[in-house]
């Protein structure tokens, strides 16, 4: 009989703390967003700093790829969040990606060095611009 009553104690005992400790998963889905606007943040501030004698193919692959990558984790988060919160997410993450796709699009068009420099420089500025003005301004504070 004791055992019994132990056993139903540290059950309920165990049940209190993972409700009052656990993280809901409303909780986990904003910060797998704001991890991952960090992490855009980073990316476009690593891609306006470059120039062309400091940018690499494989480095501006990598830096877009990450973006991408990190576009669809916030894609694949937002389900989890409340209703207001979600459509702000969805709003900026579909803005910023049809910034992306745009510039993707428009650039490489040059055909002098100096052009493409200036023309990597400009869409760089604008996805920074754009970060800014969509996923920037969701609040992970």
């Amino acid at each position: 009989m004791k055992h019994s009553i132990a056993l139903v104690l540290l059950l309920i005992a165990g049940l209190a703390v993972a409700a009052c400790g656990g993280e809901s998963a409303q909780d986990r889905a904003s910060t797998k967003v704001c991890d991952a606007r960090a992490d855009i943040g980073k990316q476009v501030d690593e891609l306006r700093g470059l120039t062309l004698t400091t940018a690499t193919v494989d480095g501006v692959t990598a830096n877009l790829k990450a973006i991408r990558a990190d576009l669809g984790k916030i894609a694949d988060a937002q389900g989890a969040l409340s209703d207001e919160r979600k459509k702000q997410v969805q709003s900026a993450n579909q803005a910023f990606r049809a910034q992306m796709t745009s510039l993707a699009a428009s650039v490489g068009k040059s055909l002098s060095l100096a052009d493409a420099e200036a023309e990597l420089r400009s869409a760089f500025a604008q996805l920074s611009d754009s970060y800014k003005k969509t996923l920037g301004r969701i609040d992970c504070g």
